[in-house]
């Protein structure tokens, strides 16, 4: 199974960083090796000193497809889970600046913990209006909705695919709402789907 993440999905996180709005979704891959499961801990790696959380939900495909039109893209996936985007900020700036490809501020080791669970997606009455959050040690410190989402799940499955058979198993991590920041030994970080608590991470 491969990880699939869009960057830049949503405005205000786009604002928050500085960043340039695109005209089409960006993507990046992270390793089978960066998957945290059954909420276990998150330990801070040497490398860097200024690892960030991004909540985002989670799209796990059902059935394999490449150049899938939107319109048959819900055909694609069948549940939507959450997980945490941990980013290496400082290295990811490092290898900006460089013009160089960031995926080690992305893809290292437990990078991307992802919820035990995963709802059906006919327990949503409306997939463009779900909710999620992400608490820091009790405080929330992110909050979405798909409503904000520059590309919605059909416009991020149509465009993957044009580049990537999608295969069943795969999971697309379908961008961050505003608000994202460092975490630091000790945190526990709490992701949530409208108000049931999906994941809980330590970082150690």
């Amino acid at each position: 199974m491969k990880i699939i993440a869009i960057g830049r999905n949503y405005a205000a996180h786009i604002a928050e960083l500085n960043n340039e709005r695109p005209s089409e979704p960006v993507i990046f891959l992270k390793p089978d090796t960066a998957i945290l499961r059954n909420n276990d801990p998150f330990y801070y790696p040497e490398f860097s000193n200024n690892i960030h959380f991004e909540v985002e939900l989670l799209l796990k495909i059902s059935r394999n497809g490449k150049y899938i039109e939107k319109k048959f893209a819900d055909k694609y996936f069948e549940e939507i889970g959450v997980g945490i985007d941990f980013t290496a900020r400082d290295l990811q700036q490092r290898c900006k600046e460089k013009g160089l490809p960031w995926e080690i501020a992305k893809g290292f080791n437990g990078s991307a913990p992802i919820s035990t669970t995963f709802k059906s997606k006919s327990e949503f009455t409306d997939l463009a209006n779900i909710n999620f959050s992400l608490n820091q040690n009790d405080a929330l410190k992110q909050s979405g909705n798909t409503s904000l989402m520059l590309f919605d799940f059909g416009d991020i499955i149509e465009y993957v695919s044009k580049f990537f058979t999608l295969k069943k198993g795969d999971i697309i991590f379908t961008g961050t709402p505003a608000g994202v920041g460092p975490v630091a030994i000790g945190d526990k970080l709490t992701a949530y789907i409208e108000d049931e608590k999906m994941l809980e991470v330590e970082i150690k």
